[in-house]
């Protein structure tokens, strides 16, 4: 796979959005480096009414429609390791229930949020492993981490009601 800083310009506000703000050009563990970044993101998006977060939430996945299809287009590589966006909304979702019911947010639950995540997006069971071969395009980037992260946030529940 040739190599991220060859495909994409960040100059252009789509990639530049795309790679998560430049996360995902990190040569090791994009993904892992673009849910990293998605964090303080998180953390600003949690001080929002429940109903403000969702919306941001849905915005920023239709938005990865299509800046992700842009960007993969560009790049002429389907859902390069480089584009990150789709983590950045995967995280966003995962963390759902401590808005929702106003937990506090704890670095504990910050971490597990990422530790559930990852694991559901790396390994990938299915269905999540359906939806990411058998759908294209932006949607198909978005997708499947969405769908990883409902796994992660049912994970992410349960570890809440079970220790906080």
């Amino acid at each position: 796979m040739k190599s991220a800083k060859m495909l994409f310009n960040l100059k252009n506000p789509i990639h530049f959005m795309a790679l998560g703000l430049g996360s995902g050009l990190c040569p090791k563990i994009p993904g892992t480096a673009g849910t990293l970044m998605a964090i303080p993101f998180f953390l600003l998006l949690a001080q929002l009414p429940f109903w403000a977060y969702t919306l941001v939430v849905i915005l920023a996945f239709l938005l990865g429609i299509k800046i992700c299809g842009i960007a993969s287009k560009d790049a002429g590589v389907h859902d390069h390791g480089a584009i990150v966006w789709d983590e950045f909304v995967g995280y966003w979702v995962t963390m759902l229930p401590l808005v929702f019911y106003h937990l506090p947010i704890t670095w504990q639950a910050i971490l597990f949020g990422f530790l559930f995540f990852r694991v559901f997006d790396m390994l990938k069971p299915f269905p999540i492993s359906y939806l990411d071969k058998n759908i294209s395009g932006g949607l198909g980037i978005m997708i499947d981490d969405v769908a990883a992260a409902i796994a992660a946030m049912i994970c992410l529940r349960g570890y809440l009601i079970m220790f906080v």
